[in-house]
């Protein structure tokens, strides 16, 4: 988790918490050292977070304070259930957990006449779940698109060919029956789509490509275009 999230949900677990919560119960939610924690409790006190308290007797957010109130109506709050809910059948299970976390705290931030989409289960998004690729992380994907980080990959084609790859990933496709990862392969030359149910192992290459990315999605995307007149 990059610093500024970690800070940010920090925030939100004092925000949502009744009583002092120790540094210790903090790192274990976010999966970081205690002294990560008292490191981050540190700088949001330096950037005058009113966080009070300290090691042993844990920390509060005193009253009075909060975030910018995300205001929506009652459409955009239908529209943000559902896009949740069909976010839970994809086969990415780090943003499936991610879903949850995200309709619990909107649910808790909401005003309350904007709050029963969230809790009387009106709106549901059905249909076929897409299992999670057995040798792929798709959060090591995405987390690569960010950092504009090369991967390589091990990959067997529609025949069952199997070939090694170092591709510029740049996009991910969920599709209901499996995800799908777009990148410049530069075995091919060309920009490529590889199912993730047919990735064998991934891993993070030490080579860049920053200040390519966005580039490279226009490439794919200006294709997206040329089809698209071709058939009108």
């Amino acid at each position: 988790m990059r610093k500024a999230s970690r800070l940010f949900e920090i925030i939100q677990i004092l925000r949502l918490s009744p009583r002092p919560v120790t540094a210790a119960t903090i790192a274990e939610r976010l999966e970081v050292t205690v002294r990560s924690i008292y490191r981050d409790i540190a700088a949001l006190q330096a950037m005058r977070v009113p966080i009070e308290g300290g090691r042993g007797i844990g920390y509060i957010l005193r009253p009075g304070f909060d975030l910018p109130p995300l205001m929506f109506t009652i459409e955009e709050t239908e529209a943000i259930v559902l896009a949740l809910g069909l976010l839970a059948r994809s086969g990415d299970v780090e943003l499936r957990d991610a879903a949850i976390r995200v309709h619990d705290k909107i649910a808790g931030a909401v005003p309350a006449p904007l709050r029963p989409p969230f809790v009387s289960r009106t709106l549901h998004a059905w249909g076929t779940v897409a299992p999670a690729p057995e040798s792929l992380d798709l959060a090591l994907v995405r987390r690569a698109i960010r950092d504009e980080r090369k991967l390589l990959l091990d990959y067997r084609d529609r025949q069952g060919r199997p070939s090694r790859r170092t591709i510029l990933p740049l996009a991910v496709i969920y599709y209901s029956e499996a995800a799908v990862v777009v990148g410049w392969c530069e075995l091919r030359h060309s920009i490529r789509n590889f199912r993730a149910d047919r990735v064998e192992a991934c891993h993070p290459s030490n080579e860049h490509f920053r200040g390519e990315g966005d580039r490279l999605r226009d490439l794919w995307i200006s294709g997206w275009e040329r089809a698209e007149k071709m058939f009108q």
